[in-house]
């Protein structure tokens, strides 16, 4: 039987999200809880991996067992097995042809950056920024990075390709907190946080916007900015239709 599973974590209390040999991970410890319940190894496969620091508000998941479990009995077993810091919020039956992350139509990140005056409470969950916020600069830049594109200079580490499409990106400022909302399908490794460093390298007048054109246009063009903190980054949905 396959199962479906959503579910958010504070990513301060994991090694990311993929499973290490004696690191805890999100995916390790819900694969743990899985395979006492299972009474056999089970494997979970995830929409998309998080880095360490990075947290989830709707990531998802599915797994393959072979013992026969009401979903919201195994709901519940896995939030007594796995908490405080997971939290499975839904759990249903899928056919076996879906897959968690093959399936996957878009996806939705948010970044939060507080321009208020600073807590240590707050220090693991936002982006404390003390300079000035220009959220038409913002825009601007934002408004280079929608569409189809090669996102090479965005990304870290090697793969097959970099080809990406973001659909749309907005600023949302309330008060002392500002909102960057990523929706599209392809994102890869830090390549948010540094979308999200460009626009504030911009902000501060570190590099001009020609600069940020031509580092997606041109992959040959080998320039680094900021790669903004992980505590700010949210998988807030993954969307299946």
């Amino acid at each position: 039987m396959r199962y479906f599973i959503k579910f958010s974590y504070d990513g301060s209390s994991f090694n990311g999200f993929q499973r290490q040999k004696d690191k805890v991970t999100v995916q390790g410890e819900i694969e743990r809880a899985l395979s006492i319940i299972n009474k056999k190894k089970v494997f979970v496969k995830g929409a998309g991996r998080t880095d360490i620091g990075v947290h989830a508000l709707g990531q998802c998941a599915h797994f393959d067992m072979e013992v026969l479990i009401p979903t919201e009995r195994l709901r519940n077993a896995l939030n007594r097995m796995i908490g405080p810091f997971i939290w499975i919020k839904e759990c249903k039956e899928v056919g076996m042809d879906f897959h968690a992350r093959f399936s996957v139509k878009r996806k939705k990140y948010i970044y939060k950056i507080n321009t208020g005056d600073y807590t240590p409470f707050k220090y693991r969950y936002c982006y404390f920024y003390e300079k000035n916020l220009d959220i038409d600069k913002l825009r601007e830049c934002a408004n280079l990075f929608i569409g189809k594109h090669d996102f090479h200079n965005f990304v870290s580490g090697t793969r097959e390709h970099f080809n990406g499409s973001i659909d749309n990106i907005e600023i949302e400022s309330s008060g002392k907190e500002v909102l960057i909302v990523f929706m599209g399908k392809s994102f890869y490794r830090y390549m948010i946080r540094n979308l999200v460093g460009a626009m504030l390298d911009f902000n501060e007048g570190k590099c001009a916007i020609i600069l940020i054109k031509r580092m997606i246009e041109d992959v040959n063009f080998n320039y680094q900015l900021r790669c903004a903190p992980a505590r700010g980054l949210y998988l807030e949905g993954v969307y299946y239709e």
